[in-house]
């Protein structure tokens, strides 16, 4: 079966919106079609819609082909648009790994979708044969985060091969720390599974979280229904111009990549020495799961000394466990002194 029989059935038969800036893209002398003001170049103009500039840059730099690109308002847009093409809200559902990021139910939940959680192994890895047996004629799609969010770890490339030949609907495999990663990315072999979607972000190690800039890639079929469904103008143009920009400081995000990788690794030997640490788990991004004596009181320790990790001990398989961010030098520095000092004066 295509990928396209899995949509919504109004999806496929939508008509999409045609703003002002799908129907005429070129140079003209004058512009009187979208209604906009005269003034204020160049911040009067609608944006390009379809982020024709932008995606020819991201091409280039993912080694892909722009009709293979959707850009969004960060990974959430797309992770959203997926669900909306694929699911029938209050009939479908979808599949996800236990722990992973938390916006994938949100959506689901938004749009009224059922969420089947399976919980990872022990050691934070992927069983493909308890995944696929969670799925049930009703799911209609498989989220999986590699890097996983909040565990860190890659998932084991030959299990989610596994899961994306064994499920003939969409899965998709969020990659928003694969820049950190040393196992990979699945985005080169997209053109071998016709079902797979890839996600990834230039919020992360490009450093844009405030641009709100993320990927999907797919078959074009798939993009063409994303774009479809999508707001018109989703991507503003202060959004697009910056990004192309900073597309150009591809050695400094290299140089931050080595400079985090190389702090993640000592700051997690540094984290298995302070008495107050009882695990640091391995990582493929640039964050640790680290799991404590007492993660609530910890926490409301380091926030009283003006530093902020994320508790995520409320989590499945995260009991007493803290996730934090690789900083600064100095920034971890000071994490570390602050907990060696709580171990000393804190009883546990």
């Amino acid at each position: 079966m295509e990928l396209t029989q899995w949509a919504r059935p109004n999806i496929l038969q939508l008509k999409p919106y045609s703003s002002a800036r799908d129907e005429y893209s070129g140079e003209a002398m004058v512009f009187l079609d979208a209604n906009e003001n005269p003034w204020n170049q160049p911040w009067n103009r609608y944006p390009d819609p379809l982020q024709r500039e932008l995606k020819k840059k991201v091409a280039q730099l993912k080694e892909t082909d722009p009709s293979l690109i959707f850009l969004g308002n960060g990974s959430d847009e797309p992770i959203d648009l997926l669900i909306r093409i694929f699911c029938e809200p209050g009939q479908h559902n979808l599949v996800q790994i236990e722990p992973t990021y938390g916006m994938y139910a949100v959506a689901a939940g938004v749009n009224h979708i059922a969420v089947t959680g399976v919980p990872l192994s022990g050691d934070y890895q992927l069983d493909a044969r308890r995944l696929l047996a969670a799925v049930n004629p009703a799911t209609r799609i498989i989220f999986l985060c590699s890097p996983n969010n909040p565990t860190g770890n890659a998932l084991d490339s030959a299990e989610m091969v596994k899961v994306i030949l064994g499920f003939p609907g969409p899965v998709v495999v969020d990659e928003a720390y694969v820049d950190f990663s040393r196992k990979g990315s699945l985005l080169p072999r997209l053109s071998e599974f016709p079902n797979l979607i890839v996600l990834q972000t230039f919020s992360k190690a490009w450093g844009m979280a405030g641009l709100r800039l993320g990927m999907a890639f797919a078959a074009p079929e798939i993009i063409t229904l994303m774009n479809r469904i999508k707001y018109p103008y989703n991507l503003s143009s202060l959004t697009q111009r910056t990004a192309l920009e900073l597309l150009d400081t591809e050695a400094r995000k290299e140089e931050w990549v080595h400079t985090l990788l190389t702090e993640r690794e000592g700051l997690a030997a540094a984290l298995a020495s302070v008495p107050c640490v009882e695990k640091v788990w391995p990582s493929d991004a640039n964050f640790l799961l680290v799991r404590v004596s007492d993660a609530r009181k910890i926490y409301g320790l380091l926030t009283d000394r003006g530093i902020i990790v994320r508790d995520r001990s409320r989590i499945l398989l995260c009991d007493e466990s803290l996730r934090i961010t690789v900083g600064t030098p100095g920034e971890n520095e000071i994490l570390i002194r602050a907990l060696h000092d709580i171990s000393r004066n804190e009883p546990f």
